[in-house]
């Protein structure tokens, strides 16, 4: 297993970072023991980008193009390639440009396209804009059935979190960038988030009125069976709205000893709400520009964010190689000191075979259940740097073969009850890389 180096914003005291590794790295370590280590998250995952044309969830409209001497590309040359109708949408901050096509097409006719533009003088790399989809001791009534926070004992793993809270639950200097669906309001989360920001540019993905804002909310992501038959998300899946960025903040972040809920890993630390994904998922160029924002980049027309991370979660992946998209904007947030976790996936595959887990510098996370070998969903291979708790259904807590309906296996965190639009705050067990990814975002924090 490759050593884990997280700076963060201030220099922590080397005693007690060595302290913290003791106590949490070796328990993930165990938990990736008995790993090989989908695309980044939940078994219940939302799919993707409905086609018009293509009724593939993958489908997209959009191509990023970038020239190798900065210039904007000729939309006539693109157009000639494309065999359509093609539009510039906006400038990225490293020179590419996300062009529009007139209609979404399948992977395929889109990866054709972006290589006979590729062949284009010029041009140093076109690409399509990839859709990703979202790869779950204290007084906390909830924590005896957090597992995978208790020390390894026979025959069970867990990252021993109650040892390492004996030294610190983190510290608000520290910020953790969930770059997910948004966040909703909830008890468990109140007084634990800084301003973060909703990257969506599409307003029928967005789902919640507009574009790009500085509301990061989630507002839900369900998809209709009506909607699934036909139009904008045809061949998505009909599917209730997932909370799966409040999911996923809560076991970083959720407050702990508060006398309610779960205990999050690093309750001293603040979550970063970024939102990327909405109806059926969302796309490279969006995720890539949160990336550099939450990180404390500037992005063109978004203001600055005063709050950077030092660690970025990202549980949400797709199949395909390393976007050269996702490259530059990870090179410039670790440039700048952040870390960037993210989960391996759920497809028990090749985690080379899915981006951005296949991306070089990530701290991949693979998933584990509660006897610490490897979930039966998570993907596994030389991409995988860390394995830590993602849940099994499969496994009960007590490491014995899960019931019917035994769900103590999986994450436990802070949900939603809304089956569309947000309600009330409840509490619920999900499993994935996604519920993964966090664990090792949490301990990242406190170290």
């Amino acid at each position: 297993m490759s050593n884990v180096t997280v700076p963060l914003n201030k220099a922590r005291s080397n005693k007690r970072a060595l302290a913290l590794s003791s106590l949490l790295i070796a328990g993930l370590a165990v938990a990736s023991t008995n790993s090989a280590a989908s695309a980044g998250a939940t078994s219940r995952t939302a799919v993707v980008a409905s086609p018009i044309e293509s009724r593939d969830p993958r489908g997209t409209d959009q191509i990023i193009v970038r020239m190798r001497d900065g210039s904007t590309p000729d939309i006539a040359a693109l157009a000639r390639e494309a065999g359509e109708s093609v539009s510039l949408n906006r400038k990225m901050r490293d020179g590419g440009w996300v062009s529009k096509l007139s209609g979404r097409r399948s992977p395929a006719a889109l990866a054709a396209i972006a290589g006979r533009i590729a062949a284009l003088p010029n041009v140093a790399y076109a690409e399509p804009d990839l859709k990703m989809f979202a790869a779950v001791t204290p007084n906390d009534p909830l924590f005896p059935v957090q597992w995978e926070l208790f020390a390894p004992s026979a025959g069970l793993s867990g990252i021993n979190t109650p040892a390492a809270w004996d030294i610190t639950h983190g510290t608000s200097d520290v910020v953790v960038a969930v770059i997910d669906t948004g966040i909703t309001a909830h008890a468990d989360l109140a007084g634990q988030t800084v301003p973060g920001y909703d990257f969506i540019t599409n307003t029928s993905i967005a789902n919640d009125g507009g574009g790009r804002d500085a509301d990061p909310s989630d507002p839900g992501d369900w998809v209709t069976t009506a909607e699934n038959a036909l139009g904008t998300f045809a061949g998505c899946g009909a599917s209730n709205s997932s909370w799966h960025g409040t999911h996923v903040s809560g076991t970083i972040g959720a407050k702990t000893d508060n006398a309610i809920g779960v205990a999050g890993i690093a309750s001293g630390a603040k979550i970063l709400p970024v939102r990327v994904l909405g109806k059926c998922g969302g796309s490279t160029s969006d995720i890539a520009d949160a990336i550099r924002w939450a990180a404390g980049l500037a992005v063109t027309g978004v203001p600055t964010n005063p709050n950077p991370a030092a660690v970025l979660s990202i549980s949400l992946g797709g199949l395909g190689a390393c976007p050269a998209t996702y490259q530059n904007a990870i090179n410039d947030a670790m440039a700048v000191g952040a870390s960037v976790v993210v989960a391996a996936g759920n497809s028990t595959a090749d985690a080379s075979t899915f981006a951005p887990a296949n991306c070089a510098g990530v701290i991949t996370v693979a998933a584990t259940g509660a006897t610490g070998n490897r979930s039966y969903y998570s993907n596994f291979g030389t991409s995988v740097e860390i394995a830590a708790p993602g849940g099994d259904k499969n496994v009960a807590s007590n490491g014995t073969v899960a019931a019917a309906g035994d769900l103590t296996g999986e994450i436990a965190s802070t949900l939603n009850s809304g089956l569309t639009t947000p309600s009330t705050d409840i509490y619920a067990y999900y499993q994935g890389t996604s519920m993964a990814t966090p664990h090792v975002s949490g301990v990242a924090a406190l170290v």
